[in-house]
């Protein structure tokens, strides 16, 4: 599926501006999985055409539901983020003459935009055994009569150049949450349904609240 090594897992990276300046009220605690009224999603399958593989059959399919404050973060976010998601991600891809690589991944976050939506999952079982490892999707939704389209955080991205093994082969540097690139290849068969929602402002974990008062 890849020809590029997996770095370590890296720190998650935490969002700006938890503590603002300037007295304001505690954000209220939010439920435990609770949906918005309209939850963003995105569900499909479809293979892709990519310029480095044309003659390859690669395959995703997607199915995720955004799922606000479900993954706790302490003690920095200890209620989560707003982008947390839950589902699945599926790949595989065929070369010439019927080697197939796969993996499966389970969904962790999940950002929307009109027609577009950005994703990383954590892979749970692969051919090459890199569970473990955060992948970053893009998906855009055609509008009329356009293809479809698929970025991920592999192969002709997410380089770099100081980031080498123990035999100066370049590694992959670790994916963080709802980071992807722009959807660079075209859906040639199959397609994508997008539902966009607005995020939800993050809460702050009480003690930063308590420093506002």
């Amino acid at each position: 599926m890849r020809n590029t090594a997996i770095g370590a897992t890296a720190a998650i990276a935490v969002l700006a501006g938890l503590v603002a300046a300037g007295p304001a009220p505690a954000a209220p605690v939010p439920s435990a999985g609770k949906k918005p009224a309209r939850a963003a999603s995105v569900h499909g399958k479809a293979r892709i055409s990519y310029v480095e593989s044309i003659d390859h059959d690669i395959r995703f399919t997607v199915h995720a539901e955004q799922m606000p404050f479900t993954r706790p973060l302490p003690p920095q976010l200890p209620h989560g983020l707003p982008t947390d998601a839950r589902g699945t991600l599926k790949i595989s891809h065929t070369v010439p003459g019927g080697a197939t690589g796969w993996a499966e991944a389970r969904v962790d976050c999940l950002v929307t935009s009109g027609r577009t939506a950005t994703l990383t999952a954590v892979v749970t079982k692969s051919h090459d055994d890199e569970n473990g490892a955060r992948l970053g999707i893009s998906v855009q939704q055609g509008a009329e009569g356009e293809p479809d389209r698929l970025g991920f955080s592999w192969g002709v991205v997410n380089v770099a150049p100081e980031h080498v093994d123990e035999d100066g082969l370049l590694m992959t540097p670790q994916v963080g949450t709802c980071m992807a690139p722009a959807p660079f290849t075209t859906v040639i068969k199959g397609g994508f349904k997008v539902v966009h929602a607005e995020i939800t402002k993050t809460v702050a974990p009480p003690e930063a609240a308590s420093r506002r008062g």
